[in-house]
């Protein structure tokens, strides 16, 4: 049986941007930024049904982990109120550790999602996760400044990139402060629309 890894997939533009600076609720990914741009590959037609495969890989996990950001935006994540983006039922359907630096209670959802907030950093969040995880993959979502903070310290196995033929020139760049990366392509596939290349981290 295959050991499971610790993998992360992020849809990025040519030059690296997974979103754009200032991200809220009426901006989630940013300024100048449209999500359409990058995502419509995941839910337009006929894109997504092209690429069932990679689809299917993002939600792939027995645990997840994400920054804050992604779980929302700084003006609605501190309140009890606000429980992500996704409705009652969240696409998980398994724990997910969000790394932030305020308390917060877990929040279960529909589906099996249960939200637990980390405080104490990557590696703990990392380790909450591998031992809820069931002997499956833990799968880093983002976004990129999540990313790369697991990549610098190493603890990425598996890299899935989604190339996107376009360019966006500011934002939250994908490798920012990681050093002497060493990506191994293992498998490539894609459309006109995106590029998919699965990488190992060379360690």
């Amino acid at each position: 049986m295959e050991k499971p890894k610790v993998t992360s997939g992020l849809t990025v533009s040519l030059d690296g941007f997974a979103a754009g600076h200032n991200q809220s609720f009426e901006r989630p990914f940013g300024d100048r930024f449209d999500a359409d741009l990058l995502d419509r590959w995941m839910f337009s037609e006929p894109e997504k049904h092209q690429h069932k495969k990679e689809i299917a890989a993002i939600l792939d996990a027995g645990a997840f982990i994400m920054g804050s950001n992604m779980f929302g935006p700084k003006d609605r994540r501190s309140t009890s109120a606000w429980k992500g983006w996704w409705g009652n039922n969240p696409p998980y359907h398994a724990p997910v550790f969000v790394l932030t630096h305020n308390e917060r209670p877990p929040i279960t959802m529909e589906g099996g999602t249960v939200f637990h907030f980390v405080t104490d950093g990557i590696e703990a969040a990392l380790n909450q996760a591998k031992e809820t995880a069931g002997g499956r993959n833990v799968k880093i979502m983002g976004g990129a400044n999540t990313v790369n903070q697991y990549l610098a310290a190493g603890l990425i196995d598996e890299l899935w990139l989604h190339l996107v033929p376009v360019t966006i020139g500011a934002g939250s760049r994908l490798f920012e402060g990681v050093p002497n990366l060493k990506l191994e392509p293992v498998e490539v596939s894609g459309t006109g629309v995106v590029t998919h290349i699965r990488y190992n981290v060379v360690k």
